[in-house]
């Protein structure tokens, strides 16, 4: 029997792929949502070379864009229509480009293409999930990123859509209790290039000097984040809301000085 209905953004590659085999390999039905369709295309194969059984039933795909409401809109209503309900949200989805180039070059076309995305699209999605959310006493976790903590020069869409979502996250929280918890997942460096399409994918080598920037002594995988989705949706994080949970392997509390 299914633990219930997650909806995963951003769900065909790195992050979200990790998250959606996680949550299948637990036992819960993963609703699919990216705006790619051909990687939604090869999604169930690349799960089962994953080694992630599919459950009949278990994965329903849809194309969505999530900085398009009626997208949002219509995607969310069919997927009710047919499993019936909504028990999570996993908002993931995102444009990952950390640098655009200096700010005073960058387009507000490119502004709000990435705001509109990773955090636009976080709103639109809760907000069309929240009548399910609220019968189900459901939860909603949004992925952030340690750079809305600390950042790199020429980062500013990037940072500022991370740390405007974990502001929504709190304010959520506030908002939709005690029906519905919502917390936030900063990742640090999570290294994903495996997790990608077919095509996209390579392997995964790093070097000394990567892996001691990280108090854990390794950079991080995808199953890091899906093992940490997996315990903020189970009962054992019934006391936990409005949280950011950092997973960095301890790299934004290392000191560094230069010189």
């Amino acid at each position: 029997m299914s633990k219930g209905t997650v909806v995963v953004t951003g769900a065909a590659r790195g992050i979200g792929f990790a998250v959606t085999a996680g949550l299948l390999e637990r036992g819960y039905t993963v609703a699919a949502f990216d705006v790619h369709a051909d990687a939604l295309e090869s999604l169930e194969p690349r799960l089962l070379r994953h080694i992630v059984t599919v459950a009949e039933g278990a994965l329903y795909v849809a194309q969505v864009d999530v900085s398009n409401e009626a997208s949002v809109k219509a995607a969310v209503a069919e997927l009710v229509e047919a499993l019936g309900g909504i028990s999570a949200l996993v908002n993931n989805a995102g444009i990952a480009n950390a640098k655009h180039g200096p700010v005073e070059d960058l387009s507000l076309e490119q502004w709000n293409r990435v705001i509109g995305t990773n955090l636009t699209g976080a709103f639109l999605m809760a907000k069309h999930c929240i009548p399910q959310l609220r019968e189900a006493r459901g939860s909603i976790i949004n992925i952030a990123s340690t750079r809305a903590l600390q950042s790199e020069p020429d980062g500013e869409p990037y940072a500022a859509s991370k740390g405007g979502l974990l502001s929504f996250t709190h304010a959520l929280a506030m908002s939709l209790g005690p029906e519905i918890r919502v917390n936030a997942i900063s990742p640090g460096w999570i290294d994903v290039r495996d997790l990608r399409p077919e095509a996209e994918a390579s392997s995964v080598e790093h070097t000394d000097l990567e892996k001691s920037q990280h108090a854990v002594g390794r950079v991080g995988s995808g199953d890091d984040i899906a093992g940490t989705v997996a315990f903020l949706l189970s009962q054992e994080a019934g006391f936990i809301t409005g949280q950011n949970i950092i997973v960095d392997g301890g790299m934004t509390r290392k000191m560094i000085y230069m010189g």
